[in-house]
């Protein structure tokens, strides 16, 4: 966990100093190491925050970046994973409920970008697909977790 929020912390450095370029080189490292180590940290609401921030890290730069839909990807991309993750039954229970829980703040991320940029393919997929519909009411209920500057 260190590692990874050091990476975070270094990338969101170079973010505020307007070095784009070096911040995103930073948060993809950080994912991969968010990925890598998701069934791995002892920690489940870390392992989840830890992706669930680096993937809403890139999105923040690509709109930073004027490239809407590779944020939207990004949004996507965590939201799609979680929701997935929640239904993986090889995973711990542990687990799987932190990333429902997670997955509200992931949906209410996504439908805040929708309405300030719109949609885009990925997007319409995602929502409209259905694969999410298992879970609404758990995002209607569920309180949105803040996990302070991504």
């Amino acid at each position: 966990m260190q590692h990874w929020k050091s990476t975070i912390e270094q990338a969101n450095r170079c973010f505020m100093q307007g070095e784009l370029i070096d911040a995103r080189e930073h948060y993809l490292h950080a994912l991969a190491w968010a990925q890598v180590l998701f069934e791995r940290w002892a920690d489940v609401d870390e392992a989840v925050a830890a992706c669930v921030i680096s993937h809403h890290n890139l999105a923040d730069l690509h709109l930073q970046l004027n490239q809407p839909e590779e944020s939207a990807e990004y949004l996507c991309a965590i939201h799609q994973r979680l929701l997935q993750a929640a239904q993986d039954t090889r995973l711990s229970p542990a687990l799987r409920e932190a990333a429902l829980r997670h997955s509200s703040k992931t949906y209410a991320e996504l439908l805040g970008f929708i309405s300030r940029h719109g949609e885009y393919p990925r997007t319409q997929r995602l929502l409209y697909s259905g694969v999410d519909t298992h879970v609404a009411a758990a995002h209607i209920a569920a309180p949105t977790h803040h996990h302070g500057v991504h």
